[in-house]
C-alpha cells in the first residue's frame, strides 16, 4: 500500500494566507489587466491632452523662447495658479459638490489682506492669518448651508459669488474710496509669513547655472549680469505641495475613501458610517483655503489687491478638474488629472502669446480641449465598463 502525501492544512481564518486564498477561490472577483487599469484611470484624457498640447506648441513655437528657462518659468507660474485652485475644486467635486464662489473669494481675501496691512496698519502676518480664518469660516458656512437646507451647492455658492464680490467692492470703496489698494509690498518687507507666499527659492542654484553658462544672463539694464531666472516662485511650490497633499489624501487615506463615498452615493455612505456631512463641510473649507492661498500669492506678487481679481476663476478651476477626468456627478476623479488640466491651461494661455496668436483665441482652444477631453474620457470609460 503506497503512502499518500499529506494534504496541506487549511490556513487559519483571518490570516493573510486565508484572505488571499479566499480571493483566489472567489469566482466573483474578476482579474483586471494592467492595460484595463490604465484605460479606466480618470486622468487618461488629461494625459493625452497634455501630450497633444506640448506637441502642438513645440511644433509652432519652439523657436520663440517658450521652452527656454524663462519661458518655462512663465507658463509654469500660470499653470501653478490654476493648479492651486483646481486641487480644492477637485476634492470638492469628487465629494459631489461645487463651489462657484472661488473667484469672489480670491478678490475678497486679497482686499482683506491689503486693508488690514496697509490701511489699518496691522502686521502683514496678522492680515494673512485673518484672511485665512475668515475664508475658512465662509467655506464652513457654505458647507453648512448646503447640508442643512438641502439646496444644491450650485445655488448656495452662486449666491456667495455675488455676496462676496459685492462685499469686496463695498468694503474697499467705503474705507479707501478706491477698488485697488497698493503698498502691500512695502509693508510686507521682512515679514516672515509674507515670504511664504511671495518669495522665491533656489536662487543660488540659478546663479550657479548662469555662471556655468547653462542659462542666460541679462546683458543690459539694472539687472545686468544677473540670471534671467533668479529662482522658483513660491507659488509653484504651493501648487506642488497642494497637489501632493490632495493626491495622498485621496488615494492613501481612509478620509480619501470617505470623499469618494460621499460623492458616489451619500446615503449609502451614511449607512456604513461615513460622516458625509463633515466630509463635505471640510471640502468646502479646503476649497476656500486654496482660493486664499492663490489670493495671498497674488497680492504679494503684485504688491496690491484689487476688488475685481478672481473673475471667472471658479469656472477655470472646474474646467481644469473636468479635463482631469472628474465627473460632474461626483464620486470619480483625480488630483493628478486636475493638475494636468491646470498645466494645459498654462501652456495654452502662454503658448498662444509665444506663437504670436491672437490672445482672444485662448478660450477657443480651451473649449476645444475641454470638449475633446470629456468625450475621450466618456468614450473610453463606456468602452471599458460597458456603460451606455
Amino acid at each position: 500500500m503506497t503512502e499518500q502525501a499529506p494534504r496541506p492544512k487549511p490556513a487559519a481564518p483571518g490570516t493573510a494566507d486565508s484572505s488571499a486564498a479566499e480571493i483566489i477561490a472567489d469566482e466573483r472577483v474578476r482579474p483586471i489587466s494592467p492595460l484595463r487599469k490604465a484605460l479606466i484611470r480618470p486622468e487618461l484624457g488629461a494625459i493625452c491632452g497634455t501630450i497633444l498640447v506640448f506637441v502642438f506648441f513645440f511644433a509652432i513655437a519652439r523657436n520663440s523662447g517658450m521652452f527656454a528657462p524663462e519661458g518655462v518659468m512663465n507658463w509654469g507660474v500660470v499653470a501653478a495658479q490654476f493648479a492651486v485652485i483646481a486641487v480644492g475644486a477637485c476634492l470638492l467635486m469628487i465629494a459631489g459638490e461645487f463651489d462657484l464662489s472661488v473667484g469672489s473669494m480670491i478678490g475678497f481675501s486679497g482686499i482683506i489682506i491689503a486693508l488690514l496691512s496697509v490701511t489699518w496698519q496691522y502686521p502683514v502676518w496678522v492680515a494673512i492669518l485673518a484672511a485665512f480664518a475668515i475664508a475658512l469660516a465662509i467655506g464652513a458656512l457654505n458647507g453648512y448651508l448646503v447640508i442643512r437646507t438641502g439646496l444644491p451647492s450650485f445655488i448656495v455658492t452662486l449666491a456667495f459669488l455675488y455676496i462676496l464680490r459685492g462685499l469686496t467692492i463695498f468694503i474697499s470703496i467705503t474705507t479707501t474710496r478706491q477698488t485697488i489698494i497698493g503698498g502691500v509690498r512695502e509693508v510686507a518687507a521682512g515679514d516672515p509669513l509674507a515670504w511664504l507666499f511671495g518669495g522665491k527659492v533656489l536662487g543660488g542654484l540659478f546663479v550657479w547655472l548662469a555662471d556655468m553658462g547653462l542659462i542666460g544672463k541679462f546683458v543690459a539694464g539694472p539687472r545686468a549680469g544677473q540670471p534671467v531666472v533668479d529662482g522658483i516662485p513660491i507659488l509653484i511650490i504651493w501648487a506642488l505641495v497642494l497637489v501632493a497633499f490632495g493626491h495622498i489624501l485621496l488615494t492613501r487615506t481612509r478620509f480619501g475613501n470617505w470623499i469618494f463615498a460621499s460623492g458616489g452615493d451619500a446615503q449609502a455612505a451614511r449607512y456604513v458610517g461615513v460622516p458625509v456631512d463633515r466630509v463635505k463641510i471640510l471640502m468646502f473649507m479646503f476649497s476656500a483655503f486654496c482660493a486664499t492661498v492663490f489670493a495671498t500669492c497674488q497680492v504679494m506678487e503684485f504688491g496690491s489687491a484689487a476688488a475685481d481679481r478672481g473673475l471667472l476663476k471658479e469656472f477655470e478651476a472646474i474646467i481644469s478638474v473636468v479635463i482631469g477626468g472628474a465627473l460632474l456627478t461626483g464620486g470619480y476623479g483625480s488630483v493628478i488629472g486636475a493638475a494636468l488640466g491646470a498645466l494645459i491651461f498654462g501652456v495654452v494661455q502662454q503658448g498662444l502669446f509665444f506663437a504670436g496668436v491672437e490672445s482672444s483665441l485662448f478660450r477657443v482652444f480651451l473649449g476645444a480641449i475641454l470638449l475633446m477631453a470629456v468625450i475621450l474620457n466618456t468614450y473610453i470609460r463606456r468602452m471599458i465598463t460597458g456603460e451606455r
